[in-house]
């Protein structure tokens, strides 16, 4: 039985909610993780713009304070976005981070876009797992010595819920790495986005690619997923074709995320804070489909998230969210916002494989 540590948000002129998760993850345990001159990536969502729900920058600054204090080199990290938006390559991706308030003034430390420009930096780690053998994880995450995972706790409408598993698997990977994770691993092109102008072929090494009246085609028998083609594309005209399973993406995602943690030490803490109904990687946020709970923090990623989407499911409704039009009497939270969804695949078959327990010890603090 793993132990998930707990604080809720109430603050006062003696201790404000800062000093509150100070002192939560020193009871968690934090400090016994030798910080003594490693690299620790901090893996953290910067908001995509317009999306208001990801978590404060201020919340960064507690733990890179205290990395530091324990002789520890911390970065904060994320990596590129399979789709278009504001985080598809590491120059808007460093301003969105900026603009949503992740400079050094602020954070006392870097930003380090982990898997760089075009989202093709990646190292391959084994993994042996039932869907993925080598997973493609961001370079700077996969050379770091230690990982610290800062995840806003929310609902997404592909895995259930999005958390500590998540953040990890999902927002670790390289484009193509992603692209594993959501579709077969191939993708395909929107024949009225290209131009044919041929950087596309020029990158492939597998001849996959071919043009043809000012239009590219992808033959998939070719194709092995490597994701460049989508990289260097400027006409954002080639995209994965989100066509995995829902079940079958939280596997990928349970797989991914052992791949970013194993043989390194690690600690997790989840933001039950401006619970969404859906991913911060939309340009908006719906209002929370429940009050804020807290903040958790422990050494598992799995037991952190059961924990949280259990202490989600405890609390009242709010009127008017997309839940309560949703909901059904004795449905799960998640499961009513995103029919089809089931987050415990993800944390069960995490548990399966040995990256955490489901089963948990709450300690509030």
């Amino acid at each position: 039985m793993s132990e998930v540590f707990f604080t809720d948000l109430k603050s006062n002129d003696e201790e404000s909610v800062l000093s509150k998760l100070k002192r939560l993850v020193k009871l968690a345990g934090i400090e016994k993780i030798d910080f003594k001159d490693k690299f620790v990536a901090i893996k953290i969502h910067f908001g995509e713009p317009g999306n208001m729900a990801f978590i404060r920058a201020q919340y960064a600054r507690v733990i890179v304070d205290l990395v530091l204090e324990n002789g520890g080199k911390a970065f904060l990290t994320d990596s590129n976005t399979l789709y278009v938006g504001g985080r598809k390559n590491a120059l808007d991706h460093l301003e969105s981070a900026y603009r949503n308030g992740f400079v050094p003034y602020v954070t006392g430390c870097h930003v380090l876009i982990a898997d760089g420009l075009r989202g093709t930096d990646e190292k391959l780690v084994f993994v042996d797992g039932e869907y993925v053998k080598n997973a493609k994880i961001g370079k700077a995450i996969a050379d770091a010595d230690i990982i610290i995972s800062m995840n806003h706790f929310k609902g997404h409408e592909l895995t259930g819920t999005g958390g500590a598993l998540k953040n990890l698997g999902m927002g670790s990977g390289s484009r193509a790495g992603k692209m594993e994770m959501h579709s077969l691993g191939k993708p395909s092109v929107y024949v009225k986005k290209c131009v044919g102008c041929g950087k596309c072929a020029g990158v492939c090494a597998h001849n996959a690619i071919t043009i043809d009246a000012k239009k590219a085609s992808i033959n998939h028998e070719n194709c092995v997923g490597c994701g460049r083609c989508l990289a260097i594309c400027p006409m954002d005209a080639i995209m994965a074709d989100f066509n995995q399973a829902n079940d079958v993406l939280n596997k990928k995602i349970a797989e991914y995320a052992k791949a970013v943690v194993v043989g390194k030490e690690h600690f997790h803490i989840n933001f039950v804070v401006d619970v969404s109904p859906a991913c911060d990687c939309h340009a908006c946020n719906d209002i929370p489909i429940v009050s804020d709970v807290g903040i958790f923090a422990s050494f598992d990623p799995v037991a952190i998230d059961v924990a949280s989407a259990e202490a989600v499911n405890q609390q009242a409704i709010i009127p008017g969210s997309v839940l309560e039009k949703k909901h059904k009497v004795g449905e799960d939270y998640f499961d009513s916002v995103s029919k089809g969804t089931n987050w415990r695949v993800c944390t069960d078959y995490s548990s399966k494989i040995g990256l955490g327990k489901s089963v948990y010890k709450l300690i509030k603090m």
